[in-house]
């Protein structure tokens, strides 16, 4: 979460001696963003079997992820690519139906609810936090709903609190209020004037979901229901409070230690990530979700023209090729063209999700490790190089 591995390394450490799990410093993605350049793709023509041999290499390299799965959907057509094991105490492969963490990825279903909202008239992309929210500090009164969605609210970001990281470091599993996790950075005032410049902030979608309930008087996680996973057809996706994963799942895994990776899967609550990062679902729920969302399925043209008004910044981690934000919704321009998405790492799961502008082709790709700016940048470089690649085998003619 906090660009600060080394002081929470010191503080957080499991019972097998050696092995440290950096807890409060990662689990919702709030690193540093990363530049927004282009990773080092291949030239030449991908066919899926480069592909295959690109993930098992990925797998196999010393503090590689357990597992890689990638979902391609072109029309009608789905692609599996697999390598490693779901999990290491069976060896059994990964699943398309296995439940994983999504991490940040969760933002995009925020930004679905609240712009459902604004499309149906019950919010408004100017609707301001001193409007829909009066309980939150009067000082982030003038922040709107549309900078909250793109990361130019300037909230100071609850997840890198001390407070909160050292609640988290004392129990993992602690059961937070996720509708009070702001209270957090109450005491602390705008980090820049609003609208002023981009800073990706877990604060930013609390305070969306937050917006969402009290204009609505439903809770967030009814809202995703009716708002998200009917319409999409999700059956495998949810937003729990508790650290229990639903069965099957990916194993996810600290790799610090090579020789010995740590099942990390039900280390931390998800009620400390909420809104910003705490939806449970799976590979084959990923496909359908972002070829909706990154469509515009979920509501109307007008509402599609204000979420891709793209500014300088980037998903965390950085997504494939050159990124540029919109509302709660990112744009890869690879070498070999653009998909809209979104990217997340939580402790043993890192996520990419993509889709063409029109939803009829996309990916979804997913890693049973954490792989970040700030942990391990030249993995995280090589993994957008192998993701932009699948990105051209998605966009490209025929097979």
């Amino acid at each position: 979460m906090s660009p600060r591995p080394a002081r929470l390394a010191r503080t957080v450490r499991r019972s097998r001696p050696g092995t440290v799990i950096v807890i409060a410093a990662t689990v919702l993605a709030v690193l540093a963003p990363v530049t927004a350049g282009a990773a080092a793709g291949t030239a030449g023509p991908v066919n899926d079997r480069t592909l295959q041999r690109q993930i098992e290499r990925f797998v196999s390299e010393p503090g590689g992820p357990p597992a890689v799965i990638a979902v391609l959907r072109d029309g009608k057509q789905t692609r599996v690519f697999r390598a490693g094991v779901a999990d290491l105490a069976t060896g059994r492969p990964p699943r398309v139906d296995d439940h994983m963490r999504i991490a940040s990825t969760a933002k995009a279903f925020s930004g679905a609810v609240a712009l459902s909202l604004v499309d149906r008239g019950a919010l408004r992309l100017d609707d301001t936090l001193r409007g829909r929210l009066p309980q939150l500090p009067d000082a982030w009164g003038r922040v709107t709903l549309r900078q909250l969605l793109q990361h130019t609210s300037g909230l100071p970001d609850y997840s890198q609190s001390p407070g909160f990281m050292a609640e988290l470091a004392a129990d993992p599993r602690h059961r937070f209020d996720s509708r009070h996790l702001l209270d957090y950075v109450s005491g602390e005032p705008l980090l820049f004037a609003p609208g002023s410049r981009y800073a990706y902030s877990n604060s930013d979608n609390i305070a969306v979901a937050l917006m969402a309930e009290a204009v609505t008087g439903t809770p967030y996680e009814e809202l995703l229901r009716r708002l998200v996973y009917r319409p999409l057809k999700l059956r495998e996706t949810s937003l729990p409070q508790g650290y229990r994963m639903p069965k099957p799942y990916l194993h996810g895994y600290d790799v610090s230690d090579p020789v010995s990776p740590e099942d990390v899967s039900e280390l931390v609550s998800a009620s400390g990530a909420w809104a910003s990062g705490g939806i449970v679902s799976t590979p084959l729920d990923m496909t359908r979700f972002i070829r909706g969302y990154a469509s515009g399925a979920l509501y109307g043209k007008h509402v599609v023209r204000e979420q891709r008004r793209w500014i300088t910044g980037s998903s965390v981690p950085a997504g494939p090729g050159r990124n540029a934000a919109g509302l709660a919704i990112f744009r890869y321009t690879t070498r070999c063209g653009v998909v809209l998405g979104h990217t997340g790492n939580f402790p043993g799961y890192t996520q990419l999700v993509a889709a063409t502008p029109d939803g009829r082709r996309s990916l979804t790709f997913s890693l049973t490790s954490q792989i970040n700016a700030v942990a391990d940048p030249v993995r995280l470089e090589r993994l957008r190089a192998v993701q932009e690649n699948f990105v051209c085998a998605l966009l490209r003619d025929g097979r």
